[in-house]
């Protein structure tokens, strides 16, 4: 490779959800320019760029889900929708200036670590060829949708998307829809669009534990408190963190609490649906948190509904007119919509990342199950540093929380590594092996493991790749810090590089 032909940067960061964002920021608070945000959509957001579903929102209330450093004193509810949190992310990036470095249209298709230059040599999708010191992955963890394979699916006639990819010029009004999950995005969207169909064939497999969502829209005289004390939105915020850090008991260090709330439920489904055969068909067999924990005020209402249908029956095949269940009978569909979720195990996967002896990550985690030193580091990947990645993810609180303290960590080994002798560092194989397995020792105590349930949470194994099995406060406290003595540590000969900066004043 001859570096003069290419452009030279510190930084690249993959992707500009959530993640993306906080590191731009926290690259120019610290007066880091060399940097960009490669991303192959036309716009930021993320996978609230993403989704736009009917109904799309958060479960996790707004004042906790949003940037500690960029408060909101206006959220219009306790939970936000996907407009006003997607419109929030932009109001960050325009206030911290980041639009130059954005390179929208640019997707990085392939990243190898050159070994001789300490660089990392980036592919985009257009044919760009870049090279970085560091290379930040902050595609998130939901974004490459799941479609399982299912016989037939290529001969129905009709329209058919996934949830995230919604598709917004077809009219559902009288219309015979076919929805196959009942995952979050379907707990919010079937209610909305049961209003308009002629027919809502819901297909479940397995039924979520689905809670009342404490939601309404903030009163006046809470929004003046906001406004006029900040203090009294920080001590709100707080008030949020800490509930759901006390929630964390039973998710995670003493599953059998969580019994104590599965009656509740019970008598909830009891008092909303009024077919008893349908009712009992969405009762969960599993203790309540092994899945996802989903919370809708107008789920289980709709069932009530005589047009829509729920179909518990496997599917045997798709055909042109609809969907074939194992009993034999046809569902009749006009439109198909998969609310099936996403692949959380297989982060980074649109990705080939190449590391030192050019070994791919892919590769890499098929050996040893998908892990990451504090789901942020892999041994074999010098300078590679991920959000949201291996057994990061949670179950009771907002992920805002964890890619903040993620970005404390990175930033620390990148200031600490970067300079012109090009100093690179990977994580000691023997300290991310000792770190997994006691992670994964913790986790066969959560109710996500001994709740009685598979889930997206898990490898086809059983193997949990995805969540953090301890207080989010403790992982605060592990990444607080670049904690070099557990990195192999070394340099690169200087070579002669472009470096490329975005022609703006550093924001202070």
């Amino acid at each position: 490779m001859n570096n003069s032909q290419n452009r030279h940067i510190e930084v690249a960061i993959m992707g500009s959800g959530f993640s993306g964002l906080c590191m731009a920021i926290r690259l120019k608070e610290a007066q880091i320019s060399s940097f960009v945000i490669f991303e192959s959509a036309a716009e930021l957001g993320g996978t609230w760029r993403d989704n736009s579903y009917p109904g799309c929102g958060c479960d996790v209330p707004s004042h906790l889900y949003s940037f500690s450093f960029f408060p909101k004193n206006d959220w219009s509810r306790v939970f936000s929708g996907h407009a006003e949190i997607f419109a929030y992310m932009q109001a960050c990036a325009a206030h911290y200036e980041l639009e130059p470095y954005f390179r929208f249209g640019t997707g990085i298709a392939e990243a190898t670590f050159l070994e001789a230059e300490g660089l990392w040599e980036l592919r985009t999708h257009t044919g760009e060829v870049w090279t970085a010191h560091f290379l930040v992955g902050a595609t998130g963890g939901l974004s490459d949708p799941f479609i399982p394979e299912l016989s037939g699916r290529e001969s129905f006639v009709g329209p058919q998307f996934h949830s995230q990819g919604w598709d917004h010029s077809l009219d559902l009004k009288g219309k015979q829809v076919a929805v196959i999950g009942t995952g979050a995005s379907a707990i919010q969207f079937v209610p909305l669009i049961a209003e308009k169909v002629s027919a809502l064939h819901l297909f479940q497999r397995t039924p979520p534990w689905v809670l009342k969502k404490p939601d309404h829209p903030f009163s006046k005289s809470a929004l003046q408190r906001f406004r006029k004390w900040p203090g009294w939105r920080l001590l709100y915020r707080r008030w949020l963190y800490w509930k759901a850090e006390f929630s964390a008991l039973g998710f995670i260090y003493w599953p059998s609490l969580m019994r104590a709330v599965q009656p509740a439920v019970k008598r909830l489904i009891k008092k909303s649906v009024q077919d008893h055969e349908t009712a009992r068909a969405l009762l969960p067999n599993y203790r309540l948190g092994c899945k996802r924990v989903l919370m809708s005020n107008t789920y289980y209402p709709t069932f009530n509904k005589d047009h829509v249908h729920l179909i518990t029956n496997g599917i045997a095949q798709i055909e042109a007119e609809g969907i074939r269940t194992q009993n034999g009978k046809l569902h009749k569909a006009d439109i198909l919509i998969f609310a099936t979720g996403f692949k959380a195990t297989e982060y980074l996967s649109q990705v080939t990342i190449r590391g030192r002896k050019g070994k791919t990550l892919s590769k890499t985690w098929e050996e040893n199950g998908g892990e990451a030193y504090l789901g942020t580091t892999v041994a074999g990947f010098p300078n590679l540093f991920m959000y949201t990645g291996p057994n990061t993810g949670l179950g009771h609180t907002s992920m805002v929380y964890m890619i903040e303290s993620q970005a404390k960590y990175i930033l620390d080994a990148i200031q600490k590594l970067r300079g012109p002798d090009r100093k690179w560092a990977e994580v000691k194989p023997n300290i991310q092996a000792q770190f997994n397995v006691k992670l994964q020792k913790r986790l066969a105590r959560t109710v996500w493991q001994s709740g009685g349930c598979q889930s997206w949470y898990q490898m086809k194994t059983g193997k949990n790749t995805t969540l953090w099995p301890y207080f989010t406060f403790i992982y605060r406290w592990k990444t607080r810090q670049f904690d070099h003595k557990n990195y192999l540590q070394g340099t690169s000969p200087q070579t002669e590089i472009n470096e490329e900066t975005p022609k703006i004043t550093p924001h202070s």
